[in-house]
């Protein structure tokens, strides 16, 4: 397991971003990503609960790291959440992401994110596309590759 270092401004991930979530990403050995985060009231939707957009961002940021772990820099083309409970404000949640195939021009990922007892609350799916014009001189932009046990196709 090993710390990802944060990049600036992100809304999810960055200090120096005034309004961030504040998540610190933890990359495993085989390329999966996992952190953990209380959502507060300041990411409130219905009350006392997570407004979907905010947790949202958070599945499809864990995603997008998946992916930036492997080497690639990409943005989402497509992203899918299904809601599969509330999710409570003030409660500590984990979220977790890997790679789940890779193509020529297309990556895919899922996320999830769970309660403390395990139930998964909210889960994503991402298509992402290569676009490293977009990420010169950002902190993201010399990650070393982590290789996961993900599938290939060429």
């Amino acid at each position: 397991m090993r710390k990802l270092p944060e990049h600036g401004s992100c809304f999810v991930c960055g200090t120096t971003n005034p309004r961030t979530l504040g998540l610190t990403w933890y990359a495993n050995a085989d390329g999966s990503i996992w952190a953990e985060f209380t959502f507060d009231a300041s990411q409130q939707g219905p009350p006392n609960h997570v407004h979907g957009g905010a947790s949202a961002a958070v599945l499809d940021e864990a995603m997008g790291a998946a992916v930036w772990v492997a080497g690639l820099q990409v943005v989402a083309a497509r992203l899918e959440v299904d809601y599969k409970r509330p999710l409570p404000l003030g409660q500590k949640i984990s979220i977790h992401s890997r790679i789940s195939e890779r193509h020529v021009r297309k990556i895919f990922a899922t996320s999830e994110i769970r309660l403390e007892n395990g139930e998964v609350a909210a889960a994503g799916k991402g298509i992402y596309v290569s676009a490293p014009h977009l990420f010169v001189n950002t902190k993201f932009e010399n990650i070393e590759p982590q290789h996961g046990k993900d599938r290939k196709h060429e």
